[in-house]
């Protein structure tokens, strides 16, 4: 089954890399809420997948500020 938490971040970071122009902020906040509770309940190698998804998130980011 597997972390519910962990899955929808994953589901989130999607999401947010997908999003139209206009939803894209929306989204990436979500993402970013979802990931900062997903990560105090997961485990070690969970928590490494969650950085990776912060650095997508902090790319996805940047570029909106661009």
């Amino acid at each position: 089954m597997g972390n519910r938490l962990f899955q929808e971040t994953r589901q989130s970071v999607d999401m947010a890399k997908n999003a139209d122009s206009s939803d894209r902020l929306a989204a990436v906040n979500k993402a970013k809420n979802a990931l900062s509770s997903a990560y105090a309940n997961s485990t070690r190698a969970e928590q490494a997948q969650l950085a990776e998804m912060q650095q997508e998130l902090d790319s996805i980011s940047s570029n909106l500020q661009s």
